[in-house]
């Protein structure tokens, strides 16, 4: 018996140690980051053409390009990680990474947990769906399917919104386009400015709702109350626009992508500025 208690007890601490490890993973300063010579950023590596690997297995996209301009400028080599939408806040709150570019949507609940930095894009909700049956409008869902990326804000907003649609969720925007192709369900939401992208390059499909709710802003994430990074990005985001790097940022990745299917200044935010 004394030894199952003593077992009991060391797992009990070594659970406590773990968790503690967890709880304590603490952000790197500014100065850290420029002392190692390396900033380690999340983007996604299946978002086209926000942040995706290509043919050779090369980070590219909207938000890469922001992710090499940082290192840049604060004189460090680069480390991107690859994340998911669902795993993007414990990519942060463990210090995996020092910043997120993933396509980030600001939101209320998420800025509870992560300090959010001057926005770089506009965005709203789209649906997307085969032209056969095209689906045009929120109505049209209830009693269908609709594929979402867990952890999105298509997620949040149809969960909150529309009860009567049935959401069908999948942990990577690989797995939830493969479902929409595949025929797995009626429809697919997220951010519009990926199924706007995705439908040019996928004859057969129609982005048949442009916006939904609100719009809502695409913004760097730090973990919560990591100032020295923040306040560099920031800076630099104001600094950029005096060059309309971000208007340069979209030529060089998603001109070739919309055409004239997106007006830029609809989508891009230079200086943090919302117009």
């Amino acid at each position: 018996m004394k030894k199952i208690v003593a077992l009991f007890v060391a797992l009990i601490l070594t659970l406590s140690l773990i968790t503690a490890a967890f709880a304590d993973a603490q952000a790197r300063t500014l100065d850290e980051i420029k002392e190692s010579g390396k900033l380690v950023i999340g983007v996604f590596s299946d978002k086209k053409p926000f942040g995706y690997v290509d043919e050779f297995g090369e980070y590219q996209g909207y938000d890469v390009y922001f992710a090499r301009r940082l290192a840049e400028d604060l004189g460090v080599a680069l480390e991107l990680v690859s994340v998911d939408a669902p795993n993007r806040v414990e990519y942060l709150t463990s210090a995996k990474v020092d910043i997120i570019l993933a396509n980030f949507t600001v939101t209320p609940e998420r800025a509870e947990v992560v300090d959010f930095a001057l926005p770089y894009m506009k965005v709203a909700l789209g649906v997307v769906s085969p032209d056969a049956a095209l689906i045009t409008s929120v109505e049209d869902l209830r009693g269908k399917t609709l594929i979402v990326s867990k952890g999105t804000t298509a997620e949040t907003w149809f969960t909150a919104n529309e009860p009567e649609v049935n959401l069908l969720k999948f942990d990577t925007y690989t797995e939830t386009f493969n479902a929409l192709l595949d025929g797995r369900g009626d429809a697919l939401s997220t951010d519009n400015t990926e199924v706007l992208a995705w439908a040019i390059e996928n004859p057969g499909f129609t982005v048949g709702v442009e916006t939904l709710g609100s719009l809502d802003t695409i913004a760097p994430a730090v973990q919560k109350g990591n100032d020295t990074v923040l306040a560099y990005i920031d800076d630099e985001i104001v600094k950029l626009a005096e060059e309309q790097f971000f208007h340069a940022d979209y030529d060089a990745t998603l001109k070739d992508v919309y055409g004239d299917a997106v007006d830029p200044d609809n989508l891009v935010v230079e200086g943090g500025v919302i117009e």
